[in-house]
């Protein structure tokens, strides 16, 4: 049996290069390619953003009932506090403030310009009933 190997997402945009800067911004990489394919390579995976009319090029029909903004990208920090003071200034809308969950995560939800929500978080400590 083969093993399966997460290796990243890529998410279709009507505008690569508009979505590519912001998380060029956001991550602090940088990205290769163009208008219809750019790629940005993280530590443990690679975010793709391929352009809608390409995909539709490459495979007549795909785009039919498909929408966009509706993935959750996780993305653990060292310190989400800090990264969250450091990342303020590219302009994300805030969706979830920053909170600590009691299942052992602190967050902070964004919203990219294609209004998919990124959730930067920490493992904490879970909290026991004293």
């Amino acid at each position: 049996m083969s093993a399966f190997r997460f290796t990243g997402i890529c998410l279709v945009s009507n505008d690569v290069l508009k979505l590519a800067d912001f998380y060029v911004r956001l991550l602090g990489v940088s990205a290769e390619g163009d208008e219809t394919f750019t790629s940005l390579s993280v530590a443990g995976a690679e975010l793709s953003i391929f352009a809608a009319s390409g995909m539709e090029r490459m495979a007549p029909g795909s785009m039919n009932g498909a929408g966009r903004g509706s993935h959750t990208i996780e993305i653990q920090v060292d310190d989400v506090d800090e990264t969250f003071d450091r990342v303020r200034p590219v302009g994300a809308e805030v969706v979830k403030p920053l909170t600590t969950q009691p299942w052992g995560r602190r967050s902070v939800w964004l919203r990219d310009p294609d209004g998919n929500i990124i959730n930067l978080y920490q493992p904490v400590p879970i909290a026991t009933p004293g």
